[in-house]
């Protein structure tokens, strides 16, 4: 797991929003794709930005307490 530790609350705040439209941009262009290759590596892609996102929520709740 990756360490947020080392980012202001600023740049957390910002991290999570760009990760919280990449997932809505990725979800609303596997929407439009066919295709087991192109839906497997959005999936992944998908997978990857919301573990991210993931870990990013877990430290701003740390951070709140």
């Amino acid at each position: 797991m990756t360490d947020y530790s080392p980012l202001s609350d600023a740049e957390l705040a910002d991290r999570i929003a760009i990760l919280r439209d990449n997932i809505r941009q990725l979800t609303e262009q596997a929407a439009g794709l066919s295709g087991a290759a192109n839906e497997e590596r959005t999936a992944d892609r998908l997978f990857a930005q919301n573990e991210e996102l993931d870990g990013l929520l877990k430290e701003q709740t740390r951070r709140e307490r």
